[in-house]
């Protein structure tokens, strides 16, 4: 059985502290909450952790998991070029409710967000460090909006499991932005819309 902490009864400080001490374990999945839903995550260099979110969600290999950061300026260290669309939209909309895929120095690409989540700011700030990323819920199903159903969608158990409570009514999807290219392309509609992006 996953381990919970009630957010609300511990703090996010020491919620985030205690997630943090356990993201230094290899191998370490969390299941927490965000500003659009609970999601899993990860250190993005942890191979064996980003498998298990793989085997948890019965997510398919080809599709890659994105990232969440504290500050996407910090992004080139870790092998993603900014230079252009990225950076214009990053600047303009992180953190908030939008996914930048931008193009890695090995030729691929990767999916960034910063997240306007105070537990998950806290978080970031205290693993220094990408954290792959994904919804909570079984792959082809509705996301998860508590922590009962984030569960039990799991094929298994996760480290440690943060209760936030139910995600907010009409709460949004982050907008996914290809911005590889020279023209934004929307390839997942949610909260910022085509127009405001082609217009920033």
């Amino acid at each position: 059985m996953s381990p919970v902490v009630d957010l609300a009864a511990t703090g996010i400080r020491a919620a985030a502290r205690r997630a943090a001490e356990l993201l230094a374990v290899p191998g370490t999945v969390l299941l927490l909450p965000t500003e659009t839903v609970y999601g899993l995550v990860c250190r993005a260099d942890d191979e064996t952790a980003v498998r298990r979110i793989y085997e948890l969600k019965g997510r398919a290999a080809a599709k890659k998991l994105g990232w969440f950061i504290a500050d996407w300026r910090k992004l080139p260290e870790y092998g993603v070029r900014l230079d252009g669309l990225p950076e214009k939209l990053a600047k303009r909309y992180c953190p908030g409710p939008i996914t930048i895929i931008a193009p890695l120095t090995g030729g691929e690409t990767v999916g960034f967000r910063v997240p306007d989540h105070p537990l998950l700011a806290e978080l970031l700030k205290l693993a220094d460090c990408p954290l792959a990323q994904t919804s909570a819920n079984r792959s082809g199903e509705p996301d998860a909006r508590d922590l009962s159903a984030a569960l039990a969608g799991l094929a298994g158990d996760v480290a440690l499991a943060i209760d936030g409570g139910p995600i907010a009514d009409g709460a949004l999807a982050s907008t996914v932005v290809d911005a590889s290219g020279t023209e934004p392309r929307i390839l997942r509609q949610g909260a910022l819309h085509l127009e405001e992006i082609r217009n920033s």
